[in-house]
């Protein structure tokens, strides 16, 4: 699960903030942050905190990306960060990876999606006319297996509004399904009411996945599972004839019925449902994916499923609860994915649904966000190290001086707050001026 409001509202112009992540920041930057009329006032700690949360926050979204060269090459990924370029598929019909966003598309208008599964970036391919990748420019004409929504055109959720939505003045937060990986507004998630979301007293989430209203009806099977997976306070459970029941809210329409009869562009085909004769049931509406994706996909999880069950865990007829029961918001626990049966009767139901990622457990968020908290420590412990061992290998006279310029900085620091009203902030023109005086130093020396 992850919410899509706050981290939107720092980031308006993604590729420029993506730069300020990559590129080192420095004490002219912090000044350009300052207010010069002393208004509004911020702290060398606060700045610097501020700094590392969105410095962090980018990581967790870019998978530890550095954005130096374009995923091209690593075929379909399991996920990664894509964006939409608007000025060059201003019909929304093909996603970027980071770095092409950053060399490509630069000064363009370019939408975040978050992160995409089983995507493959399109820069330069046929869809973008004669613009040519910069960085891998030998690529295929179209990528078959990707999948296009809504998002790409830069609206979200089954009222089909953009983010942020310019007929709003407070933005409101958003969930992501983790099956369609379509956004939702709270209030169109089919609930009585947002409070029936589980969160707890401080209004954090208590659910690590959320699965919406359409993608529910092609896994009601998970409401035969124990009680465990749900999020608490919102429990499905299956009575004795088979049929969905959720606890403590009342019925809803019927199945398969959304709000404004509008079932999210975003269910699409990584889990549309399979006909008897094993051919996808779409619309016109929908996209169809290719047989290939479904099974490199089906390949790449091998490793991560591991052997199949002799029996099944559900011990019940889950088809026929799949098929009676009533289609509803699900709110998942942590590691619910882990409980699901992995016997050869569902395995096959899985690939039948194409919803076998979900046995994938770098699939989800969760693991995405983890592992790039892994790289993102490893990085900066390399980076300490790298400069440490910089520090080392310079001579006596290099070393020397760099402590100096150290001293000088810290003594022109100090005559600066000694000389300054401790009343007044400190301005751009401030932190310009003791520059200026180191750089009159170096001179005079």
């Amino acid at each position: 699960m992850r919410r899509i409001a706050n981290w939107r509202e720092r980031t308006t112009n993604l590729p420029k903030f993506i730069h300020c992540q990559v590129e080192k920041c420095d004490l002219g930057a912090m000044a350009a942050n300052l207010d010069d009329d002393g208004e509004q006032t911020v702290s060398i700690n606060e700045y610097l905190e501020s700094i590392e949360e969105e410095e962090l926050e980018a990581d967790l979204v870019l998978g530890g990306d550095e954005g130096d060269e374009c995923t091209y090459s690593k075929g379909y990924m399991r996920r990664q960060a894509i964006f939409s370029c608007l000025t060059c598929t201003p019909e929304g019909n093909a996603g970027i990876c980071t770095a092409c966003c950053l060399s490509c598309h630069d000064g363009h208008e370019v939408l975040e999606l978050w992160t995409k599964r089983n995507f493959r970036c399109d820069c330069g391919n046929s869809k973008f006319g004669e613009f040519s990748c910069k960085l891998s420019p030998n690529k295929d004409v179209e990528n078959i297996e990707n999948s296009y929504n809504h998002n790409f055109k830069g609206l979200y959720c089954t009222c089909n509004r953009p983010y942020p939505d310019p007929d709003l003045q407070e933005q409101e937060e958003m969930i992501q399904c983790c099956m369609c990986e379509d956004w939702f507004h709270e209030e169109h998630i089919s609930l009585s009411s947002p409070n029936e979301i589980p969160r707890d007293e401080e209004g954090e989430p208590l659910y690590e996945d959320f699965i919406c209203k359409a993608c529910s009806a092609v896994c009601s099977f998970l409401t035969l599972y124990p009680k465990t997976i749900w999020a608490a306070g919102r429990q499905p459970v299956a009575d004795s004839k088979n049929k969905s029941v959720e606890e403590d809210i009342p019925p809803k329409d019927g199945v398969g019925k959304l709000d404004n009869d509008l079932c999210s562009d975003a269910v699409q085909k990584d889990h549309l449902v399979a006909d008897t004769n094993g051919k996808s049931v779409t619309d016109e509406k929908k996209f169809v994916v290719g047989e290939s994706s479904q099974n490199n996909h089906s390949s790449s999880l091998s490793g991560s499923i591991g052997s199949s069950n002799a029996s099944c865990v559900l011990g019940v007829d889950w088809m026929a609860a799949s098929l009676d029961s009533e289609s509803r918001p699900f709110f998942l626990s942590k590691n619910w994915r882990d409980a699901l049966c992995k016997c050869d009767k569902c395995l096959d139901m899985y690939k039948e649904k194409r919803i076998n990622y979900l046995l994938d457990k770098e699939d989800s968020i969760a693991e995405y966000e983890k592992n790039a908290k892994q790289k993102r420590d490893e990085k900066l412990q390399q980076r300490e190290g790298a400069e440490l061992n910089f520090f080392n290998n310079l001579g006596h006279v290099e070393k020397m001086e760099i402590l100096n310029g150290i001293a000088d900085f810290k003594d022109e620091f100090r005559s600066f707050l000694g000389s300054v009203d401790p009343s007044k902030a400190i301005t751009t023109a401030d932190v310009n001026q003791i520059f200026e005086n180191l750089k009159n130093k170096r001179r005079r020396v």
